[in-house]
């Protein structure tokens, strides 16, 4: 007998629901409003011992700014009393305040604009040079002296241009400096932790929550049926397809190609441990994720135990199994009958969800957890509307908000939560019956129930403003807005536009999977709308699951970005409506032979789309991957073109049965090979890119062996070597010391033995790189205007200039990668006015090759520095055409004569024309080699065309791990950071930056990206990293993997080297959820 619904008991759990769900609800809204105890940090100087200090500001600005420098310091002559940024930057008076003496006048300059100037003579009785600087307006006035007419030394601009600040430099000494004072107030802002009463409410907020759902559960009970098991036994019986399906996962997690944004994601989490939040590392003046990003944190937790790929990525590979346990165990029995007991369609289920993982869900990004909380927070409704019971919907309102506090692209979630709100609504209705009771009694029946869900939609607010307020997060949010990229909703198809170019973004890979949703999308609503349902399927799930991917469709316009990443989501959706296509095509749903050779076409028509994209992966992933930058081509022919001729065949089979149709007999008969093979097309498709894609990366494996490859460096972080690609670049440790020297005469005439044409200043003075076909869209990339052309990938060094010292053989030019100008000769063949031919043969140089050095795994190559445009041959026989440089070699007799034994071509990664190391592997010379020479040809006479060379060197070579270490702070640029887990990113505290060592780069077209989206129009790193070091190149080199641009490694300099870390005074106060600091100025 059912329990009476009126009862006392019942009432004191609507009660308990009630006040608990209330009680959750308002202390969650309060959590972003509370206070909390936040760091403020102000740099104060002058330091003991110490006259420069360095300090970059994470935001480049402080919050204000107030310096006071006695008058008694103008007359030690010209020198510069103060400035934010050094000197020897260039940028100083642009972007910081530089106050100085400079011809006898006296002159304060901030961000170009001339503040204040007055001859030290006029001015000699002053007191103090004040300046004070705020968002509102800047103030510099020489106190204690008046002009000639009276008025005060005093200049007031009312705008915002507080200077950037990366530290405090000075020309005076320390014991100069009695007097002088600057104050910045850092904005340290999002340094913060919970208050007291704060922790104490989103613990209250928490259990409040969670006691609101067991009321709503034990009201769940007043329908008398005995509660659903949560897991039911079909959870346990695994099939075929269950271990085809994980055990692709399992494969993949290995050798599967990574995403974007991972080596992002996971120097985030590691650097906001010593910055105490999750800060945008690379961009926004590293303001907090928050709103979203939750997932980032337990990120941030994983880093303590290890940083190695196969560990950090293990939450995805947990949801990816989540996902499809959830598909096969809940997903396909609530679509039907038909759906359950249908193979076909558990198999295209499976194959057209991991067609979608594969290549978008690998990684560190939120959309693996959103992808599951979609399909979650669907079934959690369905279950709902299948029992009448109300706690299956709290928990998917529960699930679908902590899956947008994930990332934007959590908005799917809402779609599931809209499509089934009617039913649901219905449920409450039903389970209130307030049918005869007053309007008090009623609300408080409809309060009880809604009371519980509304708390756990909000509960996640605890989560979002744990460490942060309502104002920090706003600010955050209009600096992301600002800055941007900020896409508006009508700009969606820019996404669309990505997936159709040929780059990673728009890989063959990516493009088939959603096309394949598209389609299945498609078929499912022209047969609902005809027949009113797909045969054989519940009618209820079905149309929701079809709304649902509509609505998602919809939502995802007003994501902020759009990249293709994004499509992630639909990673769960994508294979549960597979299954609905698979039986809506079927034998039985399509009784027309026509019907469904059309369907087949369309199918092979998407595959034409999907083969004219290239297969493309991020960065390391596409090591030996073929067809990595260009569409499949088999025997010159592409695959494209293969499936386009099959959709016409297929069409052709379609007008045939249309045709023949009126003509054909009913008969009984079994389905004919035709039939069988147009009822999964679908299947046979997304089988068929599974496995070129898992083809392809393990094609990739073996042929990058024992170079380094994806699948390499994970099995051997398995035995515990975690560092991944800095234990297979192999870096130069003694590039001037490593210089060959001429069996016969002086160095400085090694390279003119026989030379027509060339030069030792033969060198053009702009060696900046040419640049690169590359595509916008991409994912962390800014609209720079570049009509499709990389615009920065000039290493640091490599750009060419000229010295005022000449080298060993009277050259000027400007030598890269710290080669000494003192011991080497240059000689090139750039001409200032009429460009001529020109020939070179060098010296022959000794070699010693002796097995010691050849056993010896510090010297693998032979290494020329080079400039101009030189003749190439890439590893697919693409040819580059410059002018002709090869190395002969040889071995010289004891009498001098050299027996030439061959020439070979250097290896040449480019970048044309600037300075860069071409080089030749050992283990490509014979073993008896013991001399070697350079022959230079240039023939076209051209301005653009010539080249210029070094000596060969023999470097010695070690591992950028040793080389770099663990523990020097490192500019880890934003593509780089998984493939280097060993290596330690700068970190941040307190608004202030740690100064880099280092910096590790990817090739060229990614750090062409990683440029302009960490540059300082961005807020990023290199805003204050170009204010405060001089970057060098060092030559590097792939092990095994000669002429592969892998990225590359800069040393930096401090401009100042006597600076020192500035100590920064930290109190700590009680700030409020409204209260609000000056804003971070945007440019």
């Amino acid at each position: 007998m059912r329990p009476d619904r009126s009862t006392r008991a019942f009432t004191r759990f609507r009660l308990i629901a009630l006040v608990s769900g209330l009680i959750g609800f308002v202390l969650a809204l309060l959590t972003p409003l509370l206070p909390v105890r936040q760091d403020q940090a102000v740099l104060e100087w002058p330091q003991a011992e110490a006259s420069s200090v360095e300090a970059p500001l994470v935001s480049y600005v402080p919050l204000r700014l107030e310096v006071s420098l006695p008058c008694g310091l103008l007359a030690g002559g010209d020198r510069t009393l103060l400035s934010t940024i050094p000197a020897e930057s260039g940028q100083a008076t642009a972007k910081g305040v530089v106050v100085a003496v400079n011809g006898g006048e006296l002159s304060v300059i901030e961000r170009d604009v001339p503040m204040l100037s007055a001859p030290v003579e006029e001015i000699g009785g002053c007191s103090t040079v004040e300046i004070v600087a705020d968002a509102a307006a800047t103030t510099v006035e020489f106190t204690g002296v008046n002009r000639e007419d009276g008025t005060p030394f005093r200049n007031t601009v009312t705008r915002d241009i507080r200077p950037q600040i990366v530290g405090v430099f000075t020309d005076l000494d320390e014991a100069q400096l009695t007097g002088a004072r600057l104050r910045a107030d850092i904005d340290s802002r999002f340094s913060s932790t919970p208050s007291t009463i704060k922790l104490a409410a989103m613990i209250l907020a928490a259990l409040s929550t969670i006691v609101a759902l067991v009321a709503l559960h034990l009201l769940d009970t007043s329908d008398g049926r005995r509660a659903r098991r949560f897991l039911p036994a079909h959870w346990w019986r695994f099939t075929l397809a269950d271990g085809a399906v994980l055990g692709t996962l399992a494969l993949w997690h290995v050798i599967g190609a990574n995403t974007s944004d991972d080596g992002y994601i996971l120097n985030m989490a590691r650097a906001s441990g010593p910055s105490g939040y999750m800060a945008n590392y690379y961009r926004w003046f590293a303001v907090p994720e928050a709103p979203f990003g939750w997932s980032y944190e337990v990120l941030a937790w994983m880093t303590s135990i290890s940083t190695a790929s196969v560990w950090m990525r293990l939450p995805t590979l947990l949801a990816g199994i989540v996902c499809w346990l959830v598909i096969s165990r809940e997903v396909l029995p609530r679509l039907g009958a038909r759906v359950r007991r249908h193979r076909v369609a558990l198999w295209t289920a499976g194959l057209v969800f991991l067609a979608f993982w594969l290549p978008y869900d690998n990684g560190l990004r939120p959309e693996p957890l959103i992808a599951a909380g979609a399909l979650l927070t669907w079934c959690s409704i369905e279950r709902a509307i299948a029992t009448g019971r109300l706690l299956p919907a709290a928990i998917a309102v529960l699930i679908a908000a902590f899956s947008l506090a994930a990332g934007p692209t959590g908005l799917i979630c809402v779609a599931a939560l809209i499509a089934g709100s009617r039913p649901v609504l219905q449920i409450i209705v039903k389970r209130a019956a307030t049918s005869g009771m007053s309007f008090g009694q009623a609300l408080f029946r409809y309060a009880a129930l809604i009371a519980p869900g509304l708390a756990a939609g909000t509960v996640v607010l605890i989560v979002v403003f744990a460490d942060q307020t309502l104002s920090t997060v706003m600010e955050a949010t209009r600096v992301r807005t600002e800055v941007g990229p900020n896409v508006a909703w009508f700009d969606e198809r820019t996404r669309w536009d990505s997936l159709l170019m040929l780059s990673p973004d728009g890989s063959l890979a990516r493009r088939f999977g959603v096309l394949l949703m598209l389609l299945c999308l498609l078929v499912c609503v022209l047969q609902v709308l005809r027949k009113g349902r797909i045969p054989g399927t519940s009618r209820g799930p079905s149309v929701r699951i079809l709304g649902i991917v509509f609505a998602s469709l919809a939502l995802m316009m007003f994501t902020p970005t759009k990249w293709t990443h994004h499509f992630g989501v639909y990673a769960g959706l994508a294979g549960s409506l597979a299954a609905l296509a698979a039986v809506a095509v079927g034998s039985a749903a399509i009784r027309s032979p026509r019907n469904r050779a059309l369907f087949a076409a369309a199918v092979l028509f998407l595959l034409a789309i999907t083969f004219t994209g290239s297969n493309g992966w991020w960065y390391v992933s596409s090591y030996g991957v073929p067809w990595w930058d260009k569409a499949p081509l088999v025997a010159g022919k592409g695959l494209s073109t293969l499936f386009l001729g099959l959709t016409g065949v297929a069409l052709l089979f379609a007008v045939w049965f249309h045709f023949r149709e009126p003509y054909k007999r009913e008969k009984a008969t079994a389905p004919n090979g035709f039939d069988r093979l147009a009822s999964v097309p679908l299947t046979i498709a997304a089988a068929l890119l599974v496995l070129f894609e898992i083809a392809s990366l393990a094609k990739g494996a073996v042929t990058q062996y024992p170079a380094y490859s994806i699948t390499k460096s994970n099995l051997r972080s398995l035995t515990g070597d975690t560092c991944a690609l800095a234990d297979e670049v192999l870096v130069e440790t003694d590039t001037a010391d490593s210089l060959l020297l001429p069996y016969d005469g002086a160095p400085a005439d090694g390279l003119s033995a026989e030379s027509t044409g060339f030069s030792p200043n033969g060198v053009a003075s702009d060696l900046t790189a040419d640049a690169e076909e590359t595509v916008t869209g991409a994912a962390n990339s800014v609209n720079q205007g570049s009509e499709n052309k990389t615009t920065d990938t000039t290493g640091a060094g490599t750009g060419g200039g000229t010295t005022e010292q000449a080298g060993i053989n009277g050259s000027t030019v400007a030598l890269p990668f710290g080669l000494d100008a003192a011991r080497t000769p240059v000689l090139g063949s750039f001409q200032e006015s009429e460009q001529r031919q020109a020939s070179l043969t060098s010296q022959w140089y000794r070699l010693d090759l002796a097995d010691s050095v050849r056993d010896d795994p510090a010297y693998r190559v032979l290494a020329i520095t080079a400039a101009g445009r030189i003749k190439s041959v890439d590893a697919d026989g693409v040819e580059t055409y410059g002018q002709e440089l090869r190395v002969e070699y040889g071995t010289r007799a004891a009498d001098g004569s050299v027996d030439v034994l061959g020439a070979i071509n250097p290896l040449d990664i480019g970048p044309a024309p600037s300075w860069r190391t071409l080089r030749v592997p050992l283990d490509a010379l014979p073993a008896e080699v013991n001399a070697v020479r350079l022959v230079a040809v240039d023939n076209d006479i051209t301005q653009r065309q010539w080249l210029a060379v070094t000596p060969p060197r023999l470097p010695r070579l070690a591992t950028l791990d040793s080389v770099v270490g663990h523990t020097d702070p490192v500019l880890l640029d934003w593509h780089v950071g998984l493939a280097f887990p060993c290596q330690r990113p700068f970190s941040h505290h307190n608004g202030v930056a740690e100064s880099p060592a280092w910096r590790i780069l990817p090739d060229r077209v990614g750090s062409d990206a990683s440029n302009a989206w960490q540059d300082d129009i961005g807020g990023g790193p290199l805003g204050w990293t170009e204010l405060l070091l001089r970057a060098d190149s060092v030559p590097t080199y792939l092990a095994d993997d000669w002429g592969r641009d892998w990225g590359s490694l800069e040393r930096f300099t401090p401009y100042d080297p006597t600076a020192v870390p500035a100590e920064i005074t930290v109190n700590q106060v009680s700030r409020g959820g409204r209260e609000e600091d000056a804003p971070i100025r945007v440019r």
